[in-house]
Protein backbone atom coordinates (compact mmCIF):
# COMPACT_ATOMS: atom_id res chain seq x y z
CA UNK A 1 0.00 0.00 0.00
CA UNK A 2 2.04 3.45 -1.58
CA UNK A 3 -0.40 6.15 -0.06
CA UNK A 4 -0.98 6.70 3.98
CA UNK A 5 -3.84 8.65 5.36
CA UNK A 6 -2.37 11.19 7.22
CA UNK A 7 -5.24 13.36 6.97
CA UNK A 8 -8.94 11.58 7.35
CA UNK A 9 -10.53 14.49 5.56
CA UNK A 10 -9.96 16.12 2.14
CA UNK A 11 -13.38 17.81 1.30
CA UNK A 12 -13.03 16.44 -2.19
CA UNK A 13 -16.26 14.26 -1.50
CA UNK A 14 -17.96 17.75 -0.49
CA UNK A 15 -19.73 18.19 -3.89
CA UNK A 16 -21.32 14.79 -3.77
CA UNK A 17 -18.70 12.63 -5.58
CA UNK A 18 -16.09 10.00 -4.59
CA UNK A 19 -13.22 8.25 -5.55
CA UNK A 20 -12.89 5.43 -6.82
CA UNK A 21 -9.36 3.57 -6.32
CA UNK A 22 -8.01 4.04 -10.75
CA UNK A 23 -8.48 8.04 -9.66
CA UNK A 24 -11.91 8.45 -11.52
CA UNK A 25 -14.82 10.35 -9.41
CA UNK A 26 -18.23 9.00 -9.57
CA UNK A 27 -21.35 9.94 -7.96
CA UNK A 28 -21.68 8.95 -4.47
CA UNK A 29 -24.90 7.07 -5.41
CA UNK A 30 -23.10 5.26 -8.00
CA UNK A 31 -24.24 1.89 -8.31
CA UNK A 32 -20.28 0.89 -7.81
CA UNK A 33 -20.13 2.90 -4.42
CA UNK A 34 -23.35 1.50 -2.98
CA UNK A 35 -21.72 -1.90 -3.67
CA UNK A 36 -18.53 -0.98 -2.43
CA UNK A 37 -20.60 0.33 0.90
CA UNK A 38 -22.83 -2.73 1.15
CA UNK A 39 -19.64 -5.01 1.66
CA UNK A 40 -18.35 -2.45 4.21
CA UNK A 41 -21.54 -2.65 5.60
CA UNK A 42 -21.02 -6.37 6.16
CA UNK A 43 -17.67 -6.05 7.43
CA UNK A 44 -18.56 -3.90 10.22
CA UNK A 45 -21.14 -6.04 11.24
CA UNK A 46 -18.87 -8.97 11.16
CA UNK A 47 -16.50 -6.65 13.31
CA UNK A 48 -19.52 -6.83 16.16
CA UNK A 49 -19.97 -10.25 15.67
CA UNK A 50 -16.37 -11.00 16.41
CA UNK A 51 -17.41 -8.66 19.94
CA UNK A 52 -19.21 -12.10 21.10
CA UNK A 53 -17.49 -15.19 22.85
CA UNK A 54 -16.65 -16.70 19.92
CA UNK A 55 -15.04 -20.55 19.58
CA UNK A 56 -11.64 -19.65 18.39
CA UNK A 57 -12.44 -21.37 14.96
CA UNK A 58 -15.15 -19.59 14.38
CA UNK A 59 -13.32 -15.85 15.78
CA UNK A 60 -10.45 -16.87 13.05
CA UNK A 61 -12.71 -17.83 10.15
CA UNK A 62 -14.34 -14.35 10.36
CA UNK A 63 -10.73 -12.74 10.81
CA UNK A 64 -9.90 -14.27 7.63
CA UNK A 65 -13.46 -13.51 5.99
CA UNK A 66 -12.65 -9.70 7.49
CA UNK A 67 -9.65 -9.43 4.84
CA UNK A 68 -11.19 -10.78 2.35
CA UNK A 69 -14.44 -8.60 1.95
CA UNK A 70 -11.54 -5.98 2.20
CA UNK A 71 -9.77 -7.24 -1.11
CA UNK A 72 -14.07 -8.09 -2.32
CA UNK A 73 -13.75 -4.19 -2.20
CA UNK A 74 -10.85 -3.44 -3.96
CA UNK A 75 -12.49 -5.12 -6.52
CA UNK A 76 -15.36 -3.34 -6.85
CA UNK A 77 -13.32 -0.07 -5.83
CA UNK A 78 -10.73 -0.60 -8.71
CA UNK A 79 -12.16 -0.81 -11.87
CA UNK A 80 -10.67 -4.36 -13.36
CA UNK A 81 -8.00 -4.96 -10.71
CA UNK A 82 -8.72 -8.67 -9.61
CA UNK A 83 -7.66 -9.90 -6.28
CA UNK A 84 -10.35 -12.49 -5.47
CA UNK A 85 -9.41 -16.03 -6.64
CA UNK A 86 -12.65 -18.16 -7.69
CA UNK A 87 -11.20 -21.26 -5.58
CA UNK A 88 -11.79 -19.33 -2.16
CA UNK A 89 -15.70 -19.89 -3.02
CA UNK A 90 -14.61 -23.48 -2.47
CA UNK A 91 -12.31 -23.50 0.60
CA UNK A 92 -15.76 -21.60 2.00
CA UNK A 93 -17.65 -24.68 0.93
CA UNK A 94 -15.21 -26.69 2.54
CA UNK A 95 -16.09 -24.70 5.99
CA UNK A 96 -19.54 -25.11 5.40
CA UNK A 97 -19.10 -28.93 4.79
CA UNK A 98 -17.35 -29.10 8.17
CA UNK A 99 -19.30 -27.65 10.25
CA UNK A 100 -22.71 -28.90 8.86
CA UNK A 101 -21.70 -32.12 9.96
CA UNK A 102 -21.83 -31.72 13.68
CA UNK A 103 -25.66 -29.74 13.26
CA UNK A 104 -28.78 -31.94 13.42
CA UNK A 105 -30.55 -31.71 9.62
CA UNK A 106 -33.02 -29.54 9.09
CA UNK A 107 -36.16 -30.20 8.59
CA UNK A 108 -38.13 -26.96 9.15
CA UNK A 109 -36.73 -23.28 7.82
CA UNK A 110 -35.35 -21.36 10.70
CA UNK A 111 -36.03 -18.13 12.22
CA UNK A 112 -32.56 -15.34 12.47
CA UNK A 113 -31.84 -15.91 16.50
CA UNK A 114 -31.63 -18.22 19.68
CA UNK A 115 -28.21 -17.15 20.90
CA UNK A 116 -27.12 -13.03 20.63
CA UNK A 117 -23.80 -14.57 18.55
CA UNK A 118 -26.40 -16.40 16.06
CA UNK A 119 -28.80 -13.35 15.61
CA UNK A 120 -25.62 -11.19 14.64
CA UNK A 121 -24.83 -14.00 12.01
CA UNK A 122 -28.06 -14.11 10.64
CA UNK A 123 -28.50 -10.30 10.05
CA UNK A 124 -24.62 -10.84 8.68
CA UNK A 125 -25.66 -13.25 5.99
CA UNK A 126 -28.78 -10.74 5.17
CA UNK A 127 -26.37 -7.61 4.71
CA UNK A 128 -24.41 -10.45 2.80
CA UNK A 129 -27.79 -11.21 0.26
CA UNK A 130 -28.20 -7.44 -0.20
CA UNK A 131 -24.56 -6.79 -1.17
CA UNK A 132 -24.56 -9.97 -3.25
CA UNK A 133 -27.66 -8.63 -4.97
CA UNK A 134 -26.04 -5.08 -5.39
CA UNK A 135 -22.91 -6.87 -7.17
CA UNK A 136 -24.98 -8.68 -9.95
CA UNK A 137 -26.93 -5.06 -11.12
CA UNK A 138 -23.97 -3.58 -10.84
CA UNK A 139 -22.49 -6.44 -13.27
CA UNK A 140 -25.42 -5.56 -15.77
CA UNK A 141 -23.85 -2.19 -16.75
CA UNK A 142 -19.86 -3.07 -15.73
CA UNK A 143 -18.17 -6.49 -16.11
CA UNK A 144 -17.68 -7.95 -12.49
CA UNK A 145 -15.05 -10.90 -12.19
CA UNK A 146 -17.12 -13.90 -11.28
CA UNK A 147 -14.80 -14.97 -8.28
CA UNK A 148 -16.95 -12.16 -6.35
CA UNK A 149 -20.02 -13.39 -7.37
CA UNK A 150 -19.08 -16.60 -6.14
CA UNK A 151 -17.67 -15.60 -2.91
CA UNK A 152 -20.75 -13.64 -1.63
CA UNK A 153 -23.17 -16.46 -2.37
CA UNK A 154 -20.94 -19.06 -0.59
CA UNK A 155 -20.40 -16.56 1.87
CA UNK A 156 -24.42 -16.03 2.87
CA UNK A 157 -24.53 -19.83 2.94
CA UNK A 158 -21.70 -19.91 5.27
CA UNK A 159 -23.32 -17.67 7.94
CA UNK A 160 -26.15 -19.26 7.96
CA UNK A 161 -24.42 -22.59 9.08
CA UNK A 162 -22.10 -20.62 11.15
CA UNK A 163 -25.38 -19.21 12.71
CA UNK A 164 -26.82 -22.63 13.66
CA UNK A 165 -22.93 -24.10 14.85
CA UNK A 166 -22.90 -20.91 16.97
CA UNK A 167 -26.02 -21.65 18.37
CA UNK A 168 -25.03 -25.31 19.17
CA UNK A 169 -21.84 -24.26 20.66
CA UNK A 170 -23.69 -22.57 23.43
CA UNK A 171 -26.10 -25.45 23.82
CA UNK A 172 -29.25 -22.82 22.19
CA UNK A 173 -31.82 -24.26 19.79
CA UNK A 174 -31.92 -23.01 16.66
CA UNK A 175 -35.67 -20.70 16.62
CA UNK A 176 -38.11 -23.43 14.32
CA UNK A 177 -40.83 -21.59 11.90
CA UNK A 178 -43.71 -23.04 12.65
CA UNK A 179 -46.09 -22.00 9.55
CA UNK A 180 -49.06 -22.86 10.95
CA UNK A 181 -49.21 -21.48 14.57
CA UNK A 182 -52.44 -19.61 14.37
CA UNK A 183 -55.21 -22.27 13.36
Amino acid sequence: MGNRLTQIYTRTGDDGTTGLGDGSRVSKDHLRVETMGDVDELNSLIGVLLCEALPAESAALLTDIQHDLFDVGAEICIPGHRVVAESRAAELEKEIDDMNQHLLPLKNFILPGGSRAAGLCHHARTVCRRAERRLVALSHSEPMAIALHLYLNRLSDLLFVLARHLNRHVNVPDVLWQPERHK
